[in-house]
């Protein structure tokens, strides 16, 4: 696949660092995986890896040619670029042995945030010369050390070494925001997985433990809404205006004060509010983020079918139109114990590993659970791990950082849990 002189994994998670790319904007990325592993595996690029479709929140069009020729100007092979077609993301196949076993799904993401990095000296992306290059994209999450174990993998499974089936890899786009793991769900390439691994590192867990099994993340669905109304000047005509941001505002309170379920855990929380319009004008547009969450499908669908009515109603009080459009979805996912048990006992095998735990519950929410539950239905089994990362300060904010020894770690533990497999 590679020669001698191929980038370790640390690197590649760097130079992924530096370059980071948002959601459904991964083309520099998306071009790196493919040049990594085209000599040995089969590729699936961007809407052979993914159900066009499906997709959600996708970046305007402008804003996809930009990110086409930033990553054009940044060394992606145009051959891959021609063959994404403006979609990201990537699925990678190979036959291993004879083929007769079993056939085996791991998926990792590959974007960044929508947030700024740290400059200062105690971040050591700043401090050794590998911060985003990117304004407002980071990998504020690890998903660039995920993509290093996908690459990891693919280097270390090999037919000498008692694998014998099919591996099948899923670099999935936009995970942020649970844009990118239903559109990838609706695609063949799910069929006749027997075994899927998702992964992610860090969670709160330090180098060294393993958590065979997250459970039960929280369904989520994220919704934009604009107000548009009528613009008068403030203290000239106000009566003649319909104000955009007093709906807007009327609709936060009200969305803050939708009641918990007595059934099990719901959230809400509006993260992005925005009008373009300057202060002594009635304002004729606003917009907004909305997100929903729940302990189970059903209770998301509570808290959103809540939002969408209290969205309504504050744009009739005060007479301006709305439209709501998805951004994202998530839903929810328990590990099979079929796959935790064979995760387990080749964790507690690698070097660096000193705790293993079998189930942990999962706060947050998690666009894989669309590909667990396809692999699910159709009678494989799933499960979504953690391999801990040391880092001191948490997920998304501006100095989130990971441990690189957890790179290793975390291939040699997918290894071994295929080749036992």
């Amino acid at each position: 696949m590679a020669d001698s002189a191929e980038p370790t994994i640390t690197e590649i998670r760097r130079d992924l660092h530096a370059h980071a790319e948002t959601g459904w904007k991964e083309f520099r990325t998306t071009a790196l995986i493919a040049s990594e592993l085209d000599d040995e595996f089969t590729l699936f690029l961007g809407g052979d890896a993914v159900n066009p479709d499906e997709r959600l929140g996708v970046p305007a069009d402008d804003e996809i040619a930009t990110a086409i020729d930033r990553a054009r100007n940044e060394g992606a092979d145009e051959a891959y670029l021609d063959r994404m077609d403006g979609i990201t993301g990537l699925v990678a196949t190979k036959e291993f042995g004879d083929g007769s076993g079993p056939t085996v799904g791991v998926r990792v993401d590959i974007d960044a945030l929508e947030r700024s990095e740290a400059s200062n000296d105690d971040h050591q992306p700043a401090r050794e010369g590998f911060a985003s290059q990117h304004p407002n994209a980071m990998h504020a999450c690890g998903h660039d050390g995920h993509t290093a174990i996908g690459l990891g993998l693919a280097r270390a499974i090999d037919g000498d070494h008692g694998f014998n089936g099919t591996l099948k890899l899923f670099f999935q786009p936009a995970e942020e925001g649970g844009r990118g793991g239903k559109p990838m769900s609706k695609t063949s390439h799910l069929d006749d997985i027997e075994y899927f691994l998702s992964l992610h590192l860090g969670l709160g867990q330090e180098t060294g433990t393993v958590v065979a099994s997250y459970d039960n993340p929280l369904s989520n669905a994220k919704v934009d809404a604009v107000f548009e109304g009528e613009p008068s000047h403030a203290g000239d005509k106000p009566n003649e205006g319909r104000n955009a941001v007093q709906a807007m505002a009327t609709a936060i309170q009200n969305l803050y004060a939708i009641p918990r379920h007595a059934d099990g855990a719901t959230r809400i929380n509006i993260g992005q509010v925005h009008s373009p319009n300057p202060q002594n004008i009635i304002a004729e547009e606003a917009r907004m983020r909305v997100e929903v969450r729940g302990e189970t499908a059903g209770l998301n669908e509570y808290m959103h079918g809540a939002a969408q009515r209290i969205l309504k109603q504050a744009a009739a009080m005060h007479d301006v139109d709305l439209t709501t459009s998805p951004y994202g979805k998530t839903t929810t996912f328990v590990g099979d114990e079929e796959l935790i048990v064979p995760v387990e006992r080749a964790a507690e095998t690698v070097d660096g590993v000193d705790n293993v735990i079998d189930r942990y519950p999962f706060g947050g929410s998690e666009d894989a659970s669309y590909l667990i539950q396809r692999v699910q239905e159709n009678g494989g089994k799933a499960t979504y791990m953690g391999i801990g990362a040391s880092n001191p300060f948490g997920h998304h904010t501006a100095r989130f950082d990971i441990d690189e020894d957890a790179l290793q770690i975390g291939v040699n533990v997918l290894t071994n849990i295929i080749r036992s497999l």
